[in-house]
């Protein structure tokens, strides 16, 4: 055991020393910050360090443990297992890049150790959590996370909206906060212990779960929604935009997916709760069919990508709901990297876009060629499966999620085949949706044979549920067609109408606005100091 500690707590000289890079920050806030800058470069050196390092203990290991103090159950434990270091993974090279491009992205501002410091612990706040392995140090963490976050969106507090996203923020995560804890009570209440590895064993020696695990799974669920951005409360999300672009891109790449990876890690919890996969189906679903089609609406190109973040959690928190972890890993990991890149580099993107001079091809709108897409995508799919010797026949939740993949192939080809464009920009179409395809199946399959020992087997799910994801995948399957079909539609009044409901979300954000008072903040000299912490 005390060997097991060892091996384990090393691992948290990571995020002490982006700690330490803050507390260094209080003494250097002002401009070109070089030992902060310097430290925090030192901690993001050291995470990439300690993720290897990580990875060669759980592969010689597997699952191991460490405890700092620990009393009746709960305490300070942190544990190294697949999940957990494929996070830490991502989180260090993440850091990595934010950091780096924060050493010259406020060069001569006067609180620019101020930034550097508040930046490094939020990412000590987020590793934190994903290496907790006690219910104490889940919700610790979870809080911290949203606290350090708050830091960065009121970065300028003398910018209004930018205070009006981060209270609206403030509300929703204290709400989650309050799910989280009451679900972690149940649960230690239960089985008398924080300790995941616990709770997991004792799940899976089970055969139906207490009813206060399936009310702890809901307040889980919900938690995951809040935390994520989900609608109806995903309004915040699309006014941070006036906090520091490398906040966005840790916001969006990061601190978002803390809502799916509660789930993923929670995952012997939700799969045996019906009512909870119900609610993540119901909300992630909605959330991503409404945020996906307001995210093609949008001028600005920041307030997409919030959109286009709030659709890919939904997507995530869909398909947890319906049971393939794997999947849902394997999105979060890629949408973080893409999110990143797609914000630190947004600036240049709108440049190349209005330097660019090539035509987009002129759409046909030919009913045929849009079933033929449809019809390849659906080719391609099969193929890849029966090559992967997977039959989705035999398992719905595999159906359902290469249901929502021939969709997005069919978005790929329907644009380049049903247009007047040359053979080639076809042929590279089909291409690049083999490729989709492959990549998919094999990261997939690469996914569910690393975190296997981390997620349950996969179950049969209740008709209430099937029902419900059939539904689900009817009305995306009817979004996608529309989607395609709507480029080489005519315009008409109906579709501006409902455009300009869709940009504006519905309107939801502002009824939110209402019940928050979001709009009752005063002039930016009166809200400095409330929302303003005195040192860094």
């Amino acid at each position: 055991m005390a060997d097991a500690n060892f091996l384990t707590l090393i691992i948290l000289t990571a995020p002490a020393l982006f700690l330490l890079t803050s507390i260094i920050a209080r003494s250097k806030p002002g401009t070109r910050p070089l030992a902060v800058i310097r430290a925090g470069m030192a901690a993001t050196g050291a995470s990439l360090i300690a993720s290897v390092y990580g990875i060669i203990v759980v592969c010689l290991f597997g699952l191991t443990e460490g405890t700092i103090v620990e009393v009746s159950g709960i305490g300070l434990s942190f544990r190294l297992d697949p999940l957990s270091m494929l996070m830490f993974t991502m989180i260090a090279l993440l850091g990595f890049v934010v950091l780096k491009y924060s050493r010259n992205y406020l060069d001569g501002d006067a609180r620019h150790g101020v930034f550097i410091g508040r930046l490094a612990s939020t990412i000590a706040a987020v590793q934190l959590l994903v290496l907790s392995g006690n219910l104490l140090v889940l919700f610790l963490a979870w809080i911290m996370t949203s606290l350090m976050l708050h830091r960065l969106l009121i970065f300028y507090p003398e910018r209004r909206r930018a205070v009006i996203a981060a209270r609206k923020k403030f509300i929703v995560a204290r709400l989650g906060d309050i799910f989280l804890l009451a679900a972690s009570v149940l649960m230690y209440i239960q089985y008398s212990t924080g300790n995941l590895q616990l709770i997991f064993d004792a799940l899976k020696g089970s055969n139906r779960p207490p009813y206060t695990v399936e009310i702890a799974a809901v307040f889980l669920a919900f938690a995951a929604l809040l935390k994520s951005a989900q609608f109806p409360t995903h309004g915040w999300l699309i006014e941070v935009m006036e906090t520091p672009t490398p906040v966005s891109a840790l916001l969006h790449a990061g601190l978002l997916n803390a809502g799916p990876f509660l789930m993923v890690r929670m995952a012997y919890v939700i799969s045996r709760a019906e009512a909870a996969s119900i609610v993540l189906i119901v909300f992630g679903g909605l959330t991503a069919l409404l945020a996906s089609i307001s995210y093609t609406t949008q001028p600005s190109i920041k307030t997409a990508l919030g959109y286009s973040s709030a659709a890919h959690m939904g997507f995530m928190l869909l398909v947890c709901g319906i049971g393939v972890f794997p999947a849902a890993m394997l999105h979060l990991v890629a949408h973080s990297f893409y999110k990143a890149h797609a914000f630190l580099s947004s600036g240049s993107a709108v440049d190349i876009r209005r330097a660019s001079k090539v035509p987009e091809p002129k759409r046909i709108g030919s009913p045929i060629r849009i079933v033929a897409s449809v019809i390849i995508s659906f080719v391609v799919y099969l193929g890849f499966a029966m090559l992967w010797r997977i039959n989705p026949a035999n398992d719905f939740a595999l159906l359902a999620t290469g249901a929502i993949v021939v969709m997005g192939l069919s978005q790929i080809i329907a644009p380049a085949l049903d247009s007047d464009g040359y053979f080639a920009t076809t042929l590279r179409a089909i291409l690049l949706t083999l490729l989709v395809a492959a990549s998919f199946f094999t990261l997939e399959s690469v996914f569910h044979h690393v975190l296997y020992s981390q997620l349950p087997p996969p179950s049969k799910p209740d008709t209430a549920t099937i029902l419900l994801t059939v539904a689900v995948l009817i009305v995306f399957g009817l979004t996608v067609l529309a989607q395609i079909w709507a480029p080489a539609a005519k315009q008409s009044i109906f579709r501006q109408k409902i455009g300009v409901h869709f940009r504006n979300g519905f309107y939801m954000n502002a009824l939110f606005d209402r019940l928050t008072g979001a709009f009752s903040v005063s002039s930016p000299a009166k809200t400095r100091r409330p929302f303003e912490y005195r040192s860094n």
